[in-house]
């Protein structure tokens, strides 16, 4: 008998709707035909399925989706990575020397900066850059709820009080309108932050900026190489900040660095990060002694190393993400309750360190986000709910009760409750309820592999009651 072919699409549906999919495994059950794009993907009536019914959420005991792991991360290839890594271990010198100039040089190059100063870690980088650029005690910083811990403590870290504006659910990022509404006399920085790799709205960001006097100081930990206008972000305000952690686009383990084309900016931000003993300008000379407050935040040559060895494939891999983002993108949106990401226009570049969507939740039967994760994750997509609602968060009230702050402002400025009230983020608390997001290194692979994606995600959107009630 000639064999009969549907979409898979189409055969999920026709389960859907008919009640079938919890067969028992032992069934003569349809073997899927897999090609490189969904419309190819077909079922074969007549042929026979070794295990369990592919149409079943796997979290119900049917078969995932994506069975064959995912690129693994970070990468590290020996033939082509490990010549710097020996050449620091047998040279002696593993401190700061000349493999991390020579990664600063190319990084500052890279991202369209004059000078770019690494240090050990990210959060260390925005310290250092607010710092240097005269935040500190009595000023208030403008930052997004949306983000992780390490910006808002920088901020803390150095006396300032964060406030907090709210985000456009849409893009994920910090909302300039909810910025200029936060303002005021003590209002020093505006710290934004291109989170997830995707590009705040700078242009509308540095105009407030510049309207009421403000330094800005980008946060674009996620984001190496996203691009408005085909201009690297990090490069808009005073200084941009970068972060290399091990699940980052480009990992070192550890590492950070500070961008920016204002000179002595940079003096002061090398001489800070090496106990603050003379640097260039901030003397006039190197080696004219300690000259002002510092730590120690000087990156190894080890770090360096594995920096430079990511960066001969970082804008390759950079771009395949981009690609298959939209690609997976394209997928997902047909299908109902689910809401990707939005870019501004004017971006020209994300660096998808995560691919967020919302989900609806009634789009899908009143299932739970929750459920939705679980049921997601055994099909063999990773993912997770992503950030939640940092503005309530308790260390804001413990750094508060802290001596320093004590002694810097006002008590009823410290009062916590009246912090929270004037800090709500109604929007903000939506998506930190809403948002799903699936790992940079999803998007290393394949189109089949996005295709794998999309068809897990329709598969759970079919069989949302069986999901839901079980």
């Amino acid at each position: 008998m000639a064999s009969k072919k549907y979409s898979r699409r189409e055969f999920i549906k026709k389960n859907s709707l008919t009640g079938l999919g919890l067969l028992a495994s032992s069934a003569a059950l349809p073997t899927i035909a897999m090609s490189g794009n969904s419309s190819d993907r077909s079922i074969s009536q007549d042929s026979t399925f070794s295990g369990n019914n592919p149409d079943v959420p796997a979290l119900l005991g049917g078969t995932p989706v994506h069975a064959k792991g995912w690129t693994e991360w970070p990468r590290w290839i020996p033939e082509t990575d490990e010549k710097r890594i020996l050449e620091v271990l047998r040279s002696g010198i593993w401190s700061r020397a000349k493999v991390t100039t020579e990664f600063e040089q190319k990084w500052a190059q890279l991202i369209g900066s004059k000078r770019c100063l690494t240090v050990v870690n990210g959060t260390s980088a925005l310290i250092a850059a607010l710092t240097q650029a005269g935040i500190g005690g009595g000023d208030e910083v403008i930052v997004p709820p949306y983000t992780f811990i390490a910006t808002v403590a920088s901020v803390l870290m150095t006396g300032a009080m964060p406030v907090f504006a709210d985000v456009d659910r849409a893009t994920f990022q910090i909302d300039p309108k909810s910025i200029e509404k936060k303002i005021t006399s003590r209002t020093r920085a505006i710290l934004p932050v291109h989170i997830l790799g995707l590009p705040a709205d700078m242009i509308s960001i540095m105009a407030i900026a510049k309207k009421h006097k403000l330094v800005v100081i980008e946060d674009a930990c996620q984001a190496w190489l996203a691009a408005i206008n085909h201009k690297h972000v990090g490069t808009f305000g005073l200084a941009g900040c970068f972060s290399f952690q091990n699940s980052k686009n480009i990992p070192m383990g550890e590492g950070g660095a500070i961008v920016s084309d204002d000179e002595e900016f940079m003096d002061r931000c090398y001489s800070f990060h090496n106990y603050g003993n003379a640097y260039g300008s901030t003397v006039g000379a190197v080696g004219g002694g300690t000259v002002m407050l510092g730590t120690k935040m000087r990156l190894s040559e080890y770090q360096a190393a594995i920096g430079l060895a990511q960066l001969v494939r970082f804008e390759d891999e950079t771009n395949i993400r981009n690609e298959n983002a939209a690609l997976l993108k394209a997928k997902i949106e047909k299908i109902p309750g689910i809401i990707p990401y939005k870019l501004y226009d004017n971006v020209t570049r994300a660096a998808f360190h995560l691919f967020p969507f919302r989900y609806d939740k009634e789009q899908f039967k009143g299932m739970p986000r929750s459920t939705f994760l679980k049921a997601l994750s055994a099909e063999g997509v990773p993912c997770s709910s992503g950030y939640g609602t940092l503005n309530k968060e308790p260390f804001l009230g413990h750094a508060f009760q802290t001596k320093n702050f004590r002694l810097m402002y006002p008590k009823e400025m410290l009062d916590i409750n009246r912090y929270n009230e004037a800090n709500q983020c109604p929007e903000n608390d939506r998506l930190s309820g809403e948002a799903v997001w699936l790992s940079q290194n999803l998007l290393l692979g394949s189109k089949q592999d996005m295709d794998d994606i999309a068809v897990a995600i329709e598969k759970i959107h079919a069989n949302a009651d069986k999901l839901k009630n079980s």
